[in-house]
Parts: C-alpha cells; structure tokens; sequence
C-alpha cells in the first residue's frame, strides 16, 4: 500500500502560499506519513526538479506533475512517470499559455526555487490563466509525454469538466478521474453519478497551504510509484 497526496501546490503556483517550499512541503508529507507525493502547479512544472531532490533525502517519493487548465477551463491533473516527461510537457505546455503578464500584488508570487529553498527566479507570465489546449489536444500531448490524465475535482461547481462539460469526453480513453477530498461522502456522490464508476478515483488534498497536505488516509493498493503508469501505452 502506498500513501498519497498527488495534487499538491507549491509557491510557484500564485495562488500556493509562500511556505509552500520544497523542503517544507516534502517534510511535511513526511511528518503525515505519506510515501508518495506530486507537486501539480498550475500550468508549469519548474519546482518538481528542486522538490525531487530533497525527497530522495527525506524518503518520499516525489512525482512529477501538472494541473492544466483547457481551452474550455477544466483543470486536468497531469503525472508523469519522470521529470524530463514532465518538462517536456512543461515545455510544451507554456506555449500555449497566454502571454499575460502577472500582477502580484493581486495573484501572488510565482517563486521558482531550488532544492535549498532559495528563491532563484520568478515566472513573470500568469500561470493560472487558461491554455488555449483544448482538452484533445492536452490528452493527446500528455499521453505522448508517457502520462496520467486525470480530470481534477470532478465534483466541484467550478474549473471541472462535469461542470462545464456536463460529461466526461467519451472519445478519449480517459480511465482516472479526481473528486475532492472536501466532498463527504464519494458512494453517495457515485450512486447520483453511476456514469462514474468505471473509473479509478483519487482522492488528493488540492493542498496550497502546508496543513491542507493530506495525512495518512488515501492509498493505493500498489507496491512501487512507478505501477501507476503501467496502464499508459
């Protein structure tokens, strides 16, 4: 059994609060007993390298990962199997990012920062602004990049497909879903949405602040990180 928290923010994400380090963060992951952590910033993944570092010394294993946000404004939660695949993506990813320049006095920081916690740089474009990826042409890129596409917090009324979709796109081969760690009860959740039980659901805690990361009661029945991206052809 592995436990995780694979939707976590760290201070490049503006809305990601300033302790939202890398040593602060894997420590913390550590001290709630967790084995495996994702750092998903909105769109970029410059600090997973830094957050890696400092897991091998703590003993979490730290994934690399994403949360995108589409053309059509649907956050999908994106992990990758290695960091070179994930700043691919990145790379990939910027691209289509509007050239909108931060203001953060009224977003926040967006602090880039090394394995030490120092702060070696600052994204200067806003990166909680939506892609013009639609959501094929995330899926199709993700999936070239060897990753897990998740839609994020499926449940929630704002930034989910089932929300601005009203469903989840049936010509994708779409297999995981996300649903909050806020909503009570997920049976309850799945017997008003049968459509959804088909799919393997992660719970993660959406963490922007150090005690919003997930103690030690989500799991998968799995023995090494790496089992989560055998499903990926």
């Amino acid at each position: 059994m592995i436990y995780y928290d694979f939707h976590i923010h760290s201070a490049l994400s503006p809305c990601g609060d300033k302790d939202m380090t890398p040593n602060n963060i894997v420590n913390m992951a550590a001290l709630s007993g967790l084995d495996a952590i994702a750092i998903s910033d909105h769109n970029s993944a410059w600090n997973v390298r830094a957050a890696m570092k400092v897991g091998e010394v703590c003993g979490v294993k730290v994934i690399p990962g994403m949360e995108v946000e589409t053309a059509e404004e649907v956050h999908i939660l994106t992990l990758y199997p290695t960091i070179e695949a994930a700043e691919y993506a990145a790379e990939e990813i910027y691209k289509y990012l509007p050239n909108i320049k931060n203001r953060p006095e009224i977003f926040g920081e967006q602090l880039k920062m090394n394995e030490d916690d120092e702060v070696v740089g600052v994204e200067e474009k806003l990166l909680i602004s939506p892609t013009t990826l639609s959501i094929e042409g995330l899926f199709d890129l993700v999936k070239t990049a060897k990753g897990l596409f998740i839609p994020a917090h499926v449940d929630r009324h704002s930034y989910s497909v089932l929300t601005n979709l009203g469903f989840i796109p049936d010509n994708l081969d779409i297999r995981n879903i996300e649903m909050s760690k806020k909503l009570d009860c997920v049976e309850d959740y799945l017997n008003q949405r049968p459509d959804l039980r088909g799919y393997k659901i992660f719970r993660n805690s959406d963490a922007h602040y150090l005690e919003n990361i997930s103690q030690r009661d989500e799991a998968l029945d799995i023995n090494d990180v790496n089992e989560l991206f055998k499903e990926v052809i």
